[in-house]
C-alpha cells in the first residue's frame, strides 16, 4: 500500500499549459477513484473554460516554433518521448491499473504499444510526401503538405495512455501542436506521461493538458477557430455532440466511436483456436473495449461443441484487483457499467437466453468494494433482445446461432456500429465473401486483434470515421496545399 501512495504522490496533480504545471483557475479538484477497492487515491485539478482557453493560447503560441522546427530535431523529440515511455513502463502500468482496473500486464502492453505508436510517427514524419504536377511551360505545379495548427484532442478512460500517444504523435509529428483533454475517470496515465515528455525534451506549449469539466472543456476546443482539428474517441452520443459543435468553425474532425463487433464462427473454424481467441479478445480490459466481440455467431451444426468449449474457458477467467498476480479480468469502470449489464441479461432471460455461466455481480471477499462481474456466456440469444442490438462494454458473451452465410452477414450487418468485425473459416472463398460483406472498417480472419501502429484503425457508420496509426492516420493532420510556381518571368 505504501508503495502504491508513493507511486501517485509522484504523479502531478496540475493542469499543464504552455511547459508549467498549473492550479485550476477556479481552484477546484476531481476525485480520482480505485475501480477496484472503491478507495480515493487522488484529488486533481479540475480545469474548466477559462483554464481550456489559456491552452490553446499556449497551443497557438507554441505553433510557428513547432512547425517550422528542422525535421531531424522534431524527430528525435519524438524517439526520446518514446524512450522515456519504455523505461517508465512499469511504473506507468502500475499507475494506470490503479486508477483504470486492467490487469497489470495488459496495462504495460497498452503503455508498451503506445510507446510503439511514436517510434512509428517519428519515422512516419520523413514520409509526408508532397508531388509534382506536369504544368504549362514555364510553371511548376507543386502539392505541399502543410501542419493544420492547433490540434484538440479528447481520450477515453478504458485505453487512458496508448489513446493519447496514437492522437497526439501523428499531430506533433507532422508540426501541430496539440491541447489535449483526458478523461476524468482516468486523468493519472495521462498526467505521468506528460511529466516525462516533459522531461524528455518536448519544448513548451507543444502540447497542453487540461483535465476537469469535459463539457466546458469540450466546448471550448470546439467553437475555437484557432483549434483546426479535434480528434476524439468514446461514445457515440458524444461523438456526434462533438461533431454539431465543431461544425460551426468548419474544423477538421476524426472521431473514434463505439462498436458492436460480431465475432462468426464458421462449422470448418478450428473451434478450440476459435474459443481461445474469443476469450482473450473478449476479456482484454474487461470487454470494456470500442472493438470487443459483443455478439457471437455460431454455425448451428457447432453450436453445442463451441458453446460448451467456450463456457469451459470463460469459467477459468481469474476476476480480481488488477495489481494480483494471474489476474485475467479486473473490475468495470463504474457502477452504472454494472446497472447497464444487469439490464441486458434480465431482459435476454425474459425472452428466452439461458444463463450458462457467471451473470451475477461479484460481491464477497475482495470484490466488496469494487465494480466486479462474473464472466458471462449466455445462449439462445435472438434479435428480440436488446444485447443483440445494444452495445455492453462488459464481460458477457451472448452467443447466436445462424444457419449459412447470407443469415449470418445480415445479422452482423444489422447494427448501426461499424468498426471491428472477426471471422473463424478455413474455406477461402468464404473468406473472400465474408471480409467482402462485412461492414466495418476492420475485419480479423483468424485472428482477434484489428490493431498495429503500422495499419489504419477506425470504423464505418455509427463507429465514426477517420483513421488513426498507419500512414493513413498522418492525413487528418495536415493541409493540402497547391503552389502554382511560374519561373519563366
Amino acid at each position: 500500500m505504501a508503495e502504491m501512495e508513493q507511486l501517485i504522490e509522484r504523479v502531478p496533480k496540475k493542469l499543464f499549459i504552455g511547459g508549467a504545471w498549473l492550479d485550476a483557475a477556479s481552484g477546484k479538484t476531481d476525485t480520482v477513484i480505485n475501480p477496484a477497492t472503491g478507495e480515493k487515491i487522488a484529488e486533481v485539478a479540475s480545469g474548466s473554460t477559462e483554464d481550456a482557453k489559456r491552452a490553446v493560447v499556449a497551443g497557438q503560441q507554441a505553433f510557428p516554433a513547432w512547425a517550422s522546427l528542422d525535421i531531424d530535431k522534431r524527430v528525435a523529440i519524438l524517439r526520446a518521448m518514446a524512450d522515456a515511455i519504455i523505461s517508465h513502463a512499469d511504473e506507468l502500468a502500475r499507475i494506470m491499473t490503479i486508477e483504470q482496473g486492467k490487469p497489470v500486464a495488459q496495462a504495460k502492453g497498452e503503455v508498451l504499444a503506445g510507446a510503439e505508436s511514436v517510434r512509428w510517427y517519428a519515422e512516419e514524419a520523413r514520409r509526408v510526401y508532397g508531388e509534382t504536377i506536369p504544368g504549362p511551360n514555364g510553371h511548376l505545379l507543386l502539392v505541399q503538405k502543410e501542419p493544420l495548427g492547433v490540434i484538440g484532442a479528447i481520450t477515453p478512460w478504458n485505453f487512458p495512455s496508448s489513446m493519447i500517444t496514437r492522437k497526439i504523435s501523428p499531430a506533433i509529428a507532422t508540426g501541430n501542436t496539440v491541447v489535449l483533454k483526458p478523461s476524468p475517470e482516468t486523468p493519472l496515465s495521462a498526467l505521468a506521461l506528460m511529466d516525462l515528455f516533459a522531461k524528455a525534451g518536448l519544448p513548451d506549449g507543444v502540447v497542453n493538458l487540461v483535465t476537469g469539466d469535459a463539457p466546458a472543456i469540450g466546448k471550448v476546443l470546439t467553437e475555437s477557430n484557432v483549434i483546426r482539428k479535434l480528434t476524439f474517441t468514446g461514445s457515440t452520443a458524444v461523438g456526434k455532440l462533438l461533431a454539431e459543435q465543431s461544425a460551426q468553425t468548419v474544423k477538421k474532425v476524426s472521431l473514434e466511436l463505439g462498436g458492436h463487433a460480431p465475432f462468426i464462427i464458421f462449422e470448418d473454424a478450428d473451434l478450440d483456436r476459435a474459443a481461445a481467441d474469443l476469450v482473450a479478445t473478449k476479456f482484454r480490459n474487461n470487454g470494456q473495449v470500442c472493438t470487443s466481440p459483443n455478439r457471437i455467431f455460431v454455425h448451428e451444426s457447432v453450436l453445442q461443441p463451441f458453446t460448451e468449449k467456450l463456457v469451459t474457458l470463460v469459467k477459468q477467467v481469474k476476476v480480481g484487483n488488477g495489481l494480483t498476480e494471474d489476474v485475467d479480468a479486473g473490475p468495470l469502470i463504474r457502477e452504472d457499467a454494472i446497472v447497464k449489464i444487469q439490464r441486458q441479461i434480465a431482459d435476454a432471460e425474459e425472452k428466452g437466453a439461458v444463463i450458462r455461466t457467471g451473470g451475477k455481480r461479484l460481491t464477497e471477499g475482495a470484490y466488496a468494494n469494487g465494480y466486479f462481474y462474473a464472466p458471462t456466456v449466455l445462449s439462445g440469444v435472438t434479435r428480440e433482445m436488446k444485447i443483440f442490438y445494444e452495445e455492453t462494454f462488459g464481460p458477457v458473451l451472448p452467443v447466436i446461432s445462424f444457419h449459412d452465410t447470407d443469415e449470418v452477414l445480415a445479422m452482423a450487418n444489422d447494427t448501426l456500429y461499424g468498426l471491428a468485425s472477426y471471422f473463424y473459416t478455413a474455406d477461402l472463398k468464404r473468406i473472400a465473401k465474408v471480409s467482402q460483406g462485412l461492414q466495418y472498417g476492420m475485419v480479423g480472419v483468424n485472428s482477434g486483434v484489428v490493431a498495429y501502429p503500422q495499419a489504419p484503425f477506425g470504423g464505418t457508420k455509427h463507429s465514426g470515421f477517420g483513421r488513426e496509426n498507419g500512414h493513413q492516420g498522418i492525413e487528418d493532420y495536415v493541409n493540402i496545399k497547391f503552389v502554382n510556381l511560374n519561373y519563366s518571368l
